[in-house]
């Protein structure tokens, strides 16, 4: 199953966080104390791998806590919508259902920790009413029809976990083993303050090396300490110093052992440089030991970068809170890496892409580093509304104004180190109008390389301009740097043409080559980016912007004349106000189309037509 889209309402921060649709990889970018981490952690106890209690008295919101906590089975405080995907067959199996891949789920939990879940189709759903039925059964008595709660736990194994981990939970690098055993029976120790995620660590930590810390503690015992225990005599035996020895010997090569696999499989997830662990154990503390290529000696961890620290820690949770029973689980990481090198950072975010071909990932950040310039996309912005407390929107002008400004910082700042590392690294820029014309071309570049049809000479990187009037202000910046006048692809409406007379007669008089306006490429008059998609890519999109619900409504669009005035038309035919930011959301779908799982293939006509155009950017 693959999460596609979910909604928090009345948990701490947030009254309604609307709904948040979810890409591979999502990232929430927000200011402190926008409720990014209670996003999470609500998402997190629909169904945790490990953890995530309900605490009605600190989950529910202040405000409402007096009226809202003897409702406990009244309250939803979150609801996902899942695609099923491979998981139909599995469901099929088990209810005699007949699902599709498409077909969606919906589940909620309320703040006792009940279910409440629904099929999106008609059809699933009669099914399962009549699974709630008694069955009748000639001569003899009707067969109890299953609950709503014994069917859903037949479904339950196929949801996707949630693995959630905060900046909280990094190891330390000496474990007190006699703490440890009270800190993972759930009891205190006087004096000592940890917290609760450093507690889960430590738990996963001893589950991969396969050992309870009294039985490290048990292994570790001295001749003396066997004898005592036996006979109330501190002298040893032969035979107390032989088991002794064979206890430390068998300690020792256990830790050995995980320590190898620790570090053969941390090398193959982490790429900042080639590290060795070591776990071991003297008298009452474990502590881990690390060393790399660069630094041979060995340090105590906590010596080491907290970078390295929170990563370490990390890959062990999801190590194992992700295996086995949880696989596909989907990774909720709060405030990832902040404690990495800005490098390190990006190679993060790039991290975090081939990770999301197994594990869906949510995380929440701050720093620009982490945001994925090239799939801004995926990026939602956090604020804080005075009527829904903490909300959640794709649409990253929301929330306007000094919070809203704020809360997109880091967007903009990525957006800026990207066209920074563009001049410094001698990319090739290609000026465009907006975000959609970006995302449409950004993929049109990509599926044109993976399939062999296109070789750049050099990285090529559309910046968008913000509108046609932008063009002029961002081409000459990058000209000041590069000495030459980047390549600008206009639409051919009526806007575009008109400015692509005023950047002829003025900033690239004498060049005018280096504009080229998409009628060129279509021949059709008066064409934008649209019109070199096949509609089919785009279709269901189109349909859902334009609330087409049957074939007596269908849109269809006349060939041979420019996409966008046709819909505009329909539109305001129907009385339908397009949304704000409408185009973008046509030119993701494209994306999906291009890039996901049932990929369309696309007609020879517009690949020539892309392949036109891209050998125009050589």
């Amino acid at each position: 199953m693959k999460l596609k889209r979910f909604r928090v309402t009345n948990f701490r921060s947030v009254i309604d966080s609307g709904w948040i649709n979810c890409d591979d990889v999502t990232t929430l970018v927000g200011i402190n104390e926008s409720g990014k981490t209670n996003i999470l952690l609500a998402l997190w106890k629909l169904n945790p791998a490990r953890g995530g209690e309900i605490d009605v008295l600190h989950d529910l919101p202040v405000m409402k806590l007096s009226s809202l906590r003897e409702k406990q089975e009244e309250v939803f405080f979150v609801e996902a919508v899942f695609e099923i995907g491979e998981s139909a067959e599995g469901i099929n199996d088990e209810l005699g259902m007949s699902l599709t891949a498409e077909n969606e789920l919906y589940i909620s939990r309320n703040y006792k920790g009940d279910y409440r879940f629904r099929f999106e189709d008609e059809a699933s759903q009669k099914k399962i009413e009549q699974l709630q039925k008694p069955k009748k059964v000639k001569g003899s008595e009707d067969i109890p029809g299953q609950t709503a709660v014994e069917i859903f736990n037949r479904i339950k194994p196929f949801i996707p976990s949630f693995v959630y981990y905060s900046n909280y939970g990094n190891l330390t690098s000496r474990i007190y083993l006699p703490h440890a055993v009270k800190w993972l029976k759930g009891e205190s120790v006087a004096g000592v303050d940890i917290k609760e995620d450093q507690v889960r660590t430590i738990k996963v930590l001893f589950d991969y090396v396969n050992l309870k810390p009294e039985e490290i503690l048990e292994l570790g015992k001295d001749a003396k300490d066997i004898a005592q225990e036996r006979r109330r005599d501190a002298t040893p035996t032969e035979d107390d110093i032989k088991k002794a020895e064979v206890d430390k010997e068998q300690r020792a090569l256990l830790l050995q052992s995980a320590g190898t696999q620790l570090t053969k499989g941390f090398r193959d997830w982490w790429k900042q440089g080639e590290y060795k662990f070591r776990f071991g154990a003297d008298g009452d503390y474990f502590y881990i030991w690390v060393s790399d290529d660069k630094r041979p000696e060995e340090v105590d961890l906590g010596l080491r970068s907290t970078g390295l620290q929170w990563f370490l820690s990390f890959y062990l949770v999801f190590l194992m809170e992700c295996k086995n029973e949880n696989q596909g689980s989907v990774l909720l990481l709060d405030e990832a890496g902040l404690t990495l090198h800005p490098l390190a950072q990006k190679d993060l975010a790039a991290f975090f892409n081939k990770l999301s071909e197994e594990n869906q990932i949510i995380n929440t950040t701050h720093s620009p580093f982490i945001v994925d310039a090239k799939n801004i996309d995926r990026c939602r912005v956090v604020f804080t509304s005075e009527d829904r407390g903490t909300v959640v929107s794709e649409n990253l002008r929301e929330g306007s104004g000094k919070v809203g400004e704020k809360s997109i910082y880091a967007v903009h700042a990525a957006l800026g180190l990207t066209v920074s590392d563009v001049l410094l690294q001698g990319s090739q820029v290609v000026v465009v109008e907006g975000p959609s014309d970006q995302f449409y071309l950004s993929a049109i570049k990509n599926a044109l390389i993976r399939d062999q049809k296109f070789a750049p000479q050099r990285e090529i990187v559309f910046a968008p301009a913000g509108g046609a009037k932008g063009v002029q202000g961002i081409s000459s910046l990058i000209s000041s740097v590069n000495d030459e006048l980047p390549k600008v692809v206009l639409d051919s409406d009526k806007a575009g043409e008109d400015f692509k007379r005023k950047l002829e007669n003025g900033l690239y008089n004498g060049c005018k080559n280096q504009i080229i306006t998409v009628n060129s490429i279509t021949g059709i008059d008066q064409s934008e980016i649209e019109d070199l998609i096949p509609f089919e890519f785009i279709s269901k999109a189109v349909e859902k912007l334009l609330g087409v619900q049957d074939e007596d409504d269908e849109f269809v669009p006349e060939e041979g004349k420019p996409l966008i005035p046709q819909i505009e038309l329909f539109a305001q035919t129907r009385g339908i106000k397009l949304e704000q930011g409408w185009k973008v959301t046509l030119s993701k779908a494209f994306k999906k189309a291009l890039f996901g799982k049932r990929q369309k293939k696309v007609p020879e006509k517009y690949v020539q037509m892309w392949i036109s155009l891209f050998k125009m950017f050589n």
